[in-house]
């Protein structure tokens, strides 16, 4: 058995994915948070007002290299105002490859990812990245976690990540998930989730839409 879906791949020359649970430090994530990716997926198709409520996708993320630069901040103070400028590491990642899965809706974010309304970014506002979607199929049989971002609870290998899945859109709130990624690859086979024809398991993440955080507020 199979079911077709939307297969996007996003890739971008450099991306940097802030650790929020480091106040003050540009600490760096491995991979995007899902928050990260719906967002971009909003911004396509032209704000969250657009986006239905239970869209889930999956994803797998893999990059080329990483390092440390230094970026220029202008911290704020007490009262909001801003200070002097400070410079600060920042990690990034070098050759970054997205893939996201969507089997909702399908023909709407074919036509929202071929023409965005606004333009895609992965991470900062200046990482420009460019998509490309194509229909798939895919198998309704787990498989190999690969390079996947996955759900703390579904198993498989890899480091356990405090991400944010969705951020309200006054950007005062945000709710919380955990997840697992093995920046290296895992050969081990999910238990659950579907499969592309090359074996990849692809299961899919929470629902990130903004509303969630007004629910549990």
């Amino acid at each position: 058995m199979s079911r077709e879906a939307l297969e996007v791949t996003v890739t971008a020359s450099v991306a940097s994915f802030r650790n929020p649970l480091y106040f003050g430090m540009q600490v760096g994530l491995p991979c995007p948070p899902p928050s990260t990716v719906g967002g971009m997926l909003a911004a396509a198709a032209g704000g969250w007002h657009r986006v239905k409520r239970s869209t889930r996708f999956a994803m797998a993320f893999r990059a080329q290299s990483s390092g440390t630069d230094l970026e220029t901040f202008h911290p704020l103070d007490k009262r909001g105002r801003r200070t002097e400028a400070t410079p600060k590491d920042r990690d990034y990642l070098w050759g970054v490859e997205l893939t996201v899965w969507l089997v909702e809706d399908c023909d709407f974010w074919y036509r929202a990812l071929r023409r965005p309304v606004w333009p895609l970014k992965l991470g900062r506002s200046q990482d420009l990245a460019a998509a490309r979607p194509r229909y798939v199929d895919l198998h309704e049989t787990p498989g190999i976690q690969g390079h996947a971002v996955v759900a703390g609870d579904v198993g498989g290998d890899g480091t356990m990540l405090r991400l944010p899945t969705t951020v309200s859109l006054d950007r005062s709130r945000t709710l919380w998930g955990t997840y697992r990624y093995d920046r290296n690859g895992s050969r081990t086979h999910l238990p659950s989730g579907m499969s592309t024809d090359d074996g990849r398991g692809v299961v899919l993440l929470p629902e990130v839409h903004p509303s969630l955080v007004e629910e549990v507020a």
